[in-house]
């Protein structure tokens, strides 16, 4: 087993209002956790992994394709790799949200830092 735990240098800045820190990765998956402000647009963007996710907390307007979902804590979605989407949050509460990527991100490694057991 390989083990993160929370530090400081683990959070990223991806955009105004977004940050992430990469939770674990490996043996082909990564998990992620965003934290994205009120009134935040993450804009529409695609990927070639699969993204299932989980909202922690807050929620809004999550378009996935032609569709818009209504989205808040404890809803959960799985995106098939190449479809479009885009989040906008809501403006009472800050988001956050786990998203599991198949296979890992290798575009976010750069962001991980060393896990504190193996």
């Amino acid at each position: 087993m390989t083990l993160w735990n929370e530090k400081p240098e683990a959070w990223h800045d991806v955009l105004p209002g977004v940050k992430r820190r990469i939770l674990a990765h490996g043996h082909g998956v990564m998990a992620v956790l965003y934290e994205i402000g009120p009134n935040t647009t993450f804009p529409m963007h695609t990927h070639p992994h699969v993204q299932a996710g989980t909202f922690l907390e807050g929620g809004g307007r999550f378009r996935v394709g032609p569709e818009t979902y209504r989205v808040h804590a404890g809803s959960s979605y799985s995106i098939p790799g190449g479809v479009p989407h885009e989040l906008v949050t809501d403006g009472s509460a800050k988001t956050r949200v786990v998203d599991i990527f198949v296979p890992e991100r290798e575009d976010l490694l750069g962001e991980t830092v060393p896990p504190d057991q193996r």
